[in-house]
């Protein structure tokens, strides 16, 4: 038997992957496929199953009957793992998580210079980029899964290939102890450039497409919306890496 319940209370993959594991620790539940759009769960179990139990274990997450199918062969469209969120309007308090990061990453590398007695906007930018890189790659190693299936929704790169979903963060990562260190100049702003150019392409689609699609910028732990606001995220770390390119050829 098939039931198709929907739920309250869920906002982000982690809530999803809670939800699943605590309907399937109910007895005679075979297996539990959530969704976060529409949110919803459905059950297949080998009989019917006591909604009130059911909200006894969900605790805070509210549940309630949409509908049942008998046929246990029926293939559920439900994806294993969504991706897709209800996403916020787009406003100054939507993307205040994005700006103060990347503003206390620019503050911080600022300072790293202070008396600026012999202040150099090469170091500041070699800086930034390695905050940048190191900070943004840690939020997405929070919950890999939920970062690679938000990724794959825009990510030109990402939609042929689940790998490179999953090793993204691990790029980033990569690129931001080179700036660190200050690892082969060269060789770093070539491989940043080309990075954050597929990237790009993507962004750039997605917001042309006027879908409403979730940013994976801050992984899965932020719910914002793609909007133009990634597109200059992008944009200003591709002319850092490329002024730093050609002052370092010059």
């Amino acid at each position: 038997m098939q039931t198709t319940y929907n739920i309250k209370g869920m906002t982000c993959g982690g809530c999803v992957a809670r939800v699943k594991q605590l309907i399937e620790s109910v007895q005679g539940v075979t297996e539990a496929k959530v969704q976060l759009e529409n949110p919803q769960a459905q059950i297949t179990s080998n009989h019917g199953l006591d909604i009130t139990h059911l909200q006894q274990v969900l605790g805070k997450y509210e549940i309630s009957s949409l509908q049942v199918v008998e046929e246990v062969a029926i293939k559920s469209e439900i994806p294993e793992t969504a991706t897709a969120n209800y996403l916020p309007e787009k406003s100054w308090q939507t993307y205040k998580p994005l700006i103060l990061i990347v503003s206390f990453i620019a503050g911080v590398t600022l300072l790293a210079q202070y008396p600026f007695t012999e202040f150099s906007a090469m170091l500041w930018m070699r800086h930034f980029m390695a905050g940048f890189f190191i900070v943004f790659a840690f939020f997405k190693m929070l919950n890999l899964s939920g970062f690679a299936n938000s990724f794959a929704m825009y990510d030109v790169l990402a939609k042929r290939s689940s790998a490179w979903a999953y090793a993204y963060p691990f790029v980033e990562l990569s690129l931001g102890i080179a700036y660190l260190i200050n690892f082969n100049p060269f060789i770093t702003n070539v491989a940043t450039l080309l990075v954050l150019s597929v990237g790009t392409i993507g962004v750039v689609q997605s917001n042309l497409s006027k879908r409403p699609i979730k940013c994976a910028c801050l992984g899965d732990v932020f719910n914002l919306p793609m909007s133009t606001v990634t597109i200059i995220e992008n944009v200003s770390m591709l002319l850092m890496a490329g002024c730093m390119l050609a002052m370092r050829v010059v």
